[in-house]
């Protein structure tokens, strides 16, 4: 039976195709890779080496502002110096940040697009932990500190 290897790229339809195109790049570091001549739709990819594109912006987007279209993006980051550095910024732009958890497995960060598209940046932790689960967390604690205090939060939910 054929298997899906990876998922490819996904795409997003807007209503304002100019401002959705400089948060992701501006903001979250993604780089045009081809741009449709018509000027009103680009690819877009945070690995341009490997991955030709991972997102589709395009306008045209016909659905009301309050439809749930997508359930979630979430998008890998290096390190938790990453993801305080994403949180100081959305701070500074402000993005509006629904949840600083941990899933156990992870240093995450939930927020929204100026869309109300709802995104995910995440640094993940090499432990095997069961999902659902999700906790707040202090990003404001050092590497060592914060890991710890995620050590203590999965031991303590006794899903260990």
């Amino acid at each position: 039976m054929p298997k899906v290897t990876s998922l490819g790229h996904i795409g997003l339809h807007c209503n304002d195709y100019p401002k959705m195109l400089d948060f992701y790049t501006r903001v979250l570091g993604f780089t045009v890779t081809d741009a449709f001549p018509n000027g009103n739709a680009c690819f877009l990819s945070a690995r341009p080496a490997e991955e030709h594109h991972e997102i589709l912006l395009t306008s045209g987007r016909t659905a009301p502002d309050d439809v749930k279209l997508v359930q979630q993006i979430s998008m890998h980051v290096g390190s938790l110096d990453d993801i305080r550095a994403f949180h100081k910024l959305f701070q500074e732009e402000g993005v509006k940040e629904e949840r600083i958890i941990t899933h156990g497995n992870t240093a995450s960060i939930y927020f929204r697009d100026p869309e109300n598209n709802y995104l995910e940046v995440y640094y993940s932790i090499p432990v095997e932990f069961p999902q659902p689960f999700g906790e707040p967390i202090d990003l404001e604690l050092d590497d060592d500190a914060l890991l710890q205090q995620i050590a203590d939060i999965r031991a303590a939910s006794g899903k260990v």
